[in-house]
């Protein structure tokens, strides 16, 4: 089980970021503390943590790229997901949550070609169509403007080990406690800011300002990271 870092001041609080930008900028300055290591590469998933990703680009000055991962959203329920696609086109599902809410066959393989379609759409806009770096041997940061389900960090996880990197720690500026457990059960190092527990959680309530980002804006921020400041290579 991976090592957790938290900031004790933050627990169970919300709105404690102003932004994306804000929560990423506080993000950085606790890995500089706390973490004691120099990494090789950021992967941001997109679209929440690109805006967190850019800063902890530019102040760790690491390389940024992104992981295009996507939920399998639920048919009906844009908010939630029963599963995610990765950039290669893995598929992860959660079988008890499919059970659980009765999709048919049918619904689940629709769901699924429509996220596989958004994934390759989004590789195209955003890099190009290039793939990821080569990550062996090296150590990486992967976020997000935080977790609910663990769900699509999981399985960027899953798929990131396949590229035998040396480290992996995931950086995010909330979570909920059990999700925490969760997820440093497979990284190396779990760094999050805001952790809370109890019955309901929203990644919103960490922030004041929180809304969905476009792929316009998406790409917005990606073009505001110079490669000076350790954009995508």
């Amino acid at each position: 089980m991976g090592h957790v870092i938290d900031l004790p001041e933050f627990r169970e609080k919300t709105h404690v970021f102003l932004d994306r930008h804000d929560a990423g900028r506080q993000l950085a300055a606790l890995i500089e503390r706390s973490a004691g290591t120099r990494y090789d590469r950021i992967l941001a998933i997109p679209a929440g943590g690109v805006p967190v990703g850019v800063e902890l680009s530019r102040a760790l000055h690491v390389p940024l790229s992104l992981a295009i991962v996507r939920k399998i959203q639920i048919p009906g329920n844009t908010e939630a997901g029963f599963g995610a696609v990765t950039w290669d086109g893995k598929v992860r599902i959660n079988e008890r949550l499919v059970r659980t809410l009765q999709l048919s066959e049918a619904e689940v393989n629709h769901a699924i070609a429509k996220t596989k379609k958004n994934i390759s759409d989004r590789i195209l806009r955003f890099s190009g169509g290039k793939p990821l770096p080569d990550l062996r041997g090296g150590k990486i940061i992967v976020t997000d403007d935080g977790l609910a389900s663990g769900f699509t960090m999981l399985a960027t996880l899953e798929n990131i080990s396949t590229y035998q990197p040396a480290s992996v720690a995931v950086a995010v500026p909330t979570a909920p406690l059990s999700i925490t457990k969760m997820v440093a059960e497979v990284a190396d190092l779990l760094i999050c800011l805001n952790v809370r527990s109890g019955p309901y959680f929203a990644v919103a309530d960490a922030y004041w300002e929180w809304s969905d980002l476009s792929d316009r804006e998406v790409m917005m921020e990606l073009a505001n990271v110079s490669s000076s400041d350790g954009a995508q290579r």
